[in-house]
């Protein structure tokens, strides 16, 4: 007997194809702090993180020290300063600072050398290298407070990477610095992060964080447009953040920052459409757009199963392709989750809406008000007073949003002509003007 959980392992491996072709050969850098690497459930994430290099993805792996470097100092009952959100690093601190990076490499290289059997990574095969890409130079004396050995990135190696990713090997960057006179700089690892992104013109930069992005609500944030991660910045600043957004800014297309407590969470984010955790982008990651002829496979997905149950009137992939410039849609991804049609009738200033749908997985979400929007807007701008639907089943829906039932002779001419009694559709209007 076929286990039940079978069928949903089979269509989730399936869904997750599309993504697995999207991401091989493309650079991700991947950043999480020293708290993460020493957290037990670190070795699940490096699981993850061999999977995708198995995959073809490209990865440069930067981790943080803070934590180690913090406990250090309380264990030496030595003082360190931060001033405005950055360590003043004198002597002792930078000692301890390469020491941790130290240890967590060694740590991590560890556990991606793991190969035995039964394991998620047997025969992976996985090869690590770091190096001095990173080049720094000191932050110096701001606002009266010399900085020491706390420095900033000045240049990064990116043509040395690019030669080791495409060895493929994973690499791995502390939050470490050198300057041309021999000097180490303790670094950021958003600065590190950010830098190196930018200069390997990334496709992404991810940030395991300890907690997810929240609103001030307390909800967690999914898809922010840039415009959007700003504002929410204003009220929530977080490093995180604003490392995702300075790396919008410069130039990478997609930042995501995860809890790392969610096990899989890497996993979860980049193989399924609506992923897990919050994704900063440059670029809107869901529009609404006109339909053009390559849309017309996936607006008859949409629309079959609502045909099927004779919600909407069936359309043959002709016709749809002859209409299709009446037709809006909405694109998350790449993927058509919603659609709707206006059928104009200028000279009578009135126009039809039609075949409204949305993709179940993304009902009662506001899709469909956001489509009706569109549909007025694409409608004033044609110069059209009046909308008019018909419909079966979502009167309701429509006289809501500000339609009224109307008689069938209200209709133009040709369109009464048209009028499909077997299905005695209501006829509902709105007045635009």
């Amino acid at each position: 007997m076929m286990s039940g959980s079978f069928p949903q392992f089979v269509n989730s491996f399936r869904n997750s194809a599309p993504y697995i072709n999207a991401h091989k050969g493309k650079t991700f850098v991947l950043v999480c702090g020293g708290e993460v690497v020493a957290d037990e459930s670190f070795s699940s994430i490096v699981h993850d993180i061999a999977l995708l290099s198995t995959l073809g993805v490209n990865l440069v792996l930067v981790h943080g020290s803070r934590s180690q470097v913090e406990a250090g100092l309380q264990s030496a009952n030595a003082a360190s300063s931060v001033v405005h959100g950055t360590r003043v690093t004198d002597a002792r601190a930078l000692e301890l600072a390469v020491q941790a990076a130290g240890l967590l490499r060694a740590r991590i290289e560890a556990l991606l050398s793991m190969g035995i059997a039964n394991s998620p990574m047997h025969n992976a095969g996985i090869r690590v290298c770091g190096g001095n890409f990173v080049t720094a130079q000191p932050v110096g004396v701001l606002g009266g407070v010399d900085y020491q050995h706390t420095g900033k990135v000045r240049r990064v190696d990116h043509e040395g990477i690019r030669a080791q990713l495409a060895l493929g090997n994973i690499v791995l960057l502390p939050p470490l610095g050198y300057s041309p006179t021999g000097e180490i700089f303790n670094l950021t690892k958003e600065d590190v992060a950010v830098s190196v992104a930018t200069a390997l013109r990334a496709d992404k930069l991810i940030l395991l964080e300890g907690a997810p992005l929240t609103d001030a609500g307390g909800q967690p944030l999914r898809d922010l447009p840039l415009t959007l991660a700003q504002t929410v910045q204003a009220a929530n600043a977080t490093p995180a953040l604003a490392a995702a957004i300075q790396a919008c800014q410069q130039g990478v297309e997609r930042c995501h920052i995860l809890d790392f407590h969610t096990d899989g969470a890497l996993l979860h984010e980049l193989f399924t459409r609506d992923g897990i955790g919050a994704m900063i982008n440059r670029d809107a990651y869901e529009s609404i757009r006109i339909a053009g002829i390559e849309d017309v496979g996936g607006i008859m997905e949409l629309i079959e199963p609502l045909e099927r149950d004779g919600t909407l009137v069936r359309r043959s992939r002709e016709r749809l392709e002859l209409e299709i410039g009446c037709f809006s849609v909405v694109e998350r991804d790449g993927a058509i989750i919603g659609c709707a049609a206006l059928y104009p009738d200028l000279p009578n200033r009135t126009g039809e809406l039609a075949c409204v749908a949305t993709d179940p997985v993304y009902r009662r979400s506001g899709r469909a008000n956001r489509l009706l929007e569109h549909i007025e807007g694409r409608a004033r701008a044609e110069g059209i007073d009046r909308l008019f639907v018909l419909t079966t089943r979502t009167a309701h829906w429509f006289v809501e949003r500000g339609f009224r039932p109307a008689e069938l002779a209200e209709l133009p001419e040709k369109r009464r002509e048209l009028y499909n009694y077997q299905r005695n559709s209501l006829v509902l209007i709105k007045d635009l003007a």
